[in-house]
């Protein structure tokens, strides 16, 4: 009997692991708890300072009535999804900048080691322009950068494409740029990303896989 089972368990869990072969995630943080972080996410940053993520509601939502909010003041405050693992495919955000004298950023997170290693993508509504960085020890440096409207306590779409070393950025639809890297070659962990004082909201977050 023993003998017999063996390919019947062995059968299912490779149909288990198949199914997460092109799967897409997507997060609106209705279901979380309004007032405190986001389950299911690290609610952290790079370097120094004092990141505050929190769930609140907002009538201006893109879906309802819950989003992501970035108030605290922190060298880079990310937010990264503790059961995400991508190597190649996409993350895409909806969001928000509402206030910072500093910056008003608001950007998405890829094949993150952790907090300190990761890319990013980013726009800022008072600089006017969508940026790719790669972070490597907590250590930001800008790669490539491009000039384009990004408007204040207005929300908007940023997204990033990434196969293999080749990147693609997207923001409001159209795209931005494309840049090719090989720092981070393995799968890691999306999230989202904020700079300095910078008050973001964020809403339908998604990602997925190639």
């Amino acid at each position: 009997m023993h003998d017999v089972n063996r390919p019947l368990i062995a059968v299912f869990v490779c149909a288990s692991v198949a199914t997460l072969v092109g799967q897409n995630v997507k997060i609106d943080f209705d279901k979380d708890q309004v007032g405190k972080a986001p389950a299911g996410w690290t609610a952290t940053q790079t370097g120094t300072g004092a990141a505050t993520w929190t769930v609140i509601q907002d009538t201006t939502a893109p879906s309802g009535p819950n989003v992501l909010k970035q108030s605290g003041v922190a060298t880079y405050p990310v937010c990264l999804r503790d059961d995400s693992s991508v190597k190649d495919g996409f993350v895409e955000v909806k969001f928000k900048p509402l206030s910072g004298k500093e910056d008003q950023a608001g950007g998405i997170v890829w094949r993150a080691k952790d907090a300190n290693n990761y890319y990013i993508a980013r726009a800022n509504a008072l600089e006017g322009n969508v940026t790719i960085y790669h972070t490597i020890n907590g250590r930001r440096v800008e790669k490539k950068r491009t000039s384009m409207k990004v408007a204040s306590n207005e929300w908007h779409n940023l997204r990033v494409d990434f196969q293999g070393g080749h990147f693609t950025v997207t923001f409001d639809g159209k795209k931005a740029f494309d840049w090719d890297d090989d720092t981070f070659k393995d799968a890691g962990k999306v999230g989202v990303w904020t700079k300095a004082d910078s008050v973001t909201l964020f809403d339908d977050f998604s990602y997925g896989t190639k």
